[in-house]
């Protein structure tokens, strides 16, 4: 294990139950103090609907026959259904220690500053929501805790001021789930849209000629690297994660997991 690198993983697109199996066998492999800070870059192999970890199954199935038809898997985080199709998933999973970066709102403010100043480069006018309609943030303890489990169906027709968005159209979303000792954070940038039920900004139509998806990788990694304190560097899955990729795999592509609510 090493503490010291941001590992980065460019991984490969991969069926709905596999994606969310490998973003849970990270958030394992740190919680048990087998590995250490991990951003992981994703895609999707077939368009794909992820519920929220506290949607009702039948939400989904009482939607459009185009969407009934995708292939469809539950998250462990919360917040509202996403179709993935055209589009850069991340994942960061972080060792709770007691840093102020892995505080709820503040890791949230970590990933979505990144990727604006990432996107500058290609002067994508992304910015922050901000307050206004839609908020669900809330004090609690004196801490913001953000409750993402009520509104529409689609994640992307919902409203938060740390959405990242172009005009009045979200660009870039997140979720989160803790954990004793570790904390995951995913979340989707949308690229282009092929259905009519997404109603999300496209990345691809505002950026300049020479946009391309590594260097915007490469870009945000180090983004995130300097604002952990820590060096980004491009990794390997280890044997732990994928001795635990097979059976959390099967658990998403499961019935009883995606039926659970």
């Amino acid at each position: 294990m090493d503490n010291e690198v941001l590992r980065i993983l460019i991984d490969e697109r991969r069926a709905g139950a596999e994606n969310m199996g490998v973003d849970e066998a990270i958030l394992e492999s740190v919680n048990a103090g087998e590995t250490g800070a991990t951003l992981r870059f994703y895609g999707w192999r077939e368009p794909t609907i992820s519920l929220g970890y506290f949607q009702k199954f039948e939400e989904f199935s009482g939607q459009d026959e185009a969407i009934r038809k995708l292939a469809v898997v539950r998250r462990q985080t919360g917040g509202g259904a996403i179709l993935h199709d055209d589009e850069l998933t991340y994942s960061l999973v972080m060792p709770l220690t007691g840093k102020k970066e892995t505080e709820i709102v503040n890791l949230y403010r970590l990933m979505h500053d990144a990727f604006t100043e990432a996107l500058r480069r290609w002067s994508a006018g992304v910015k922050y929501r901000g307050e206004r309609r839609g908020i669900s943030e809330q004090k609690n303890g004196g801490k913001a805790a953000v409750h993402s489990q009520r509104g529409p169906f689609f994640c992307f027709a919902r409203d938060h001021h740390l959405d990242l968005v172009i005009g009045e159209d979200k660009l870039l979303g997140s979720a989160q789930r803790r954990l004793k000792n570790a904390v995951l954070q995913h979340g989707s940038l949308i690229l282009g849209r092929r259905f009519k039920q997404q109603t999300s900004a496209e990345l691809r139509k505002v950026v300049e000629e020479d946009f391309t998806l590594s260097e915007l990788i490469d870009l945000v990694s180090d983004q995130v690297g300097a604002k952990l304190g820590l060096p980004a560097g491009k990794g390997t899955f280890n044997a732990a994660e994928w001795r635990r990729v097979g059976p959390l795999s099967q658990k998403y592509a499961g019935e009883r997991w995606t039926r659970q609510r």
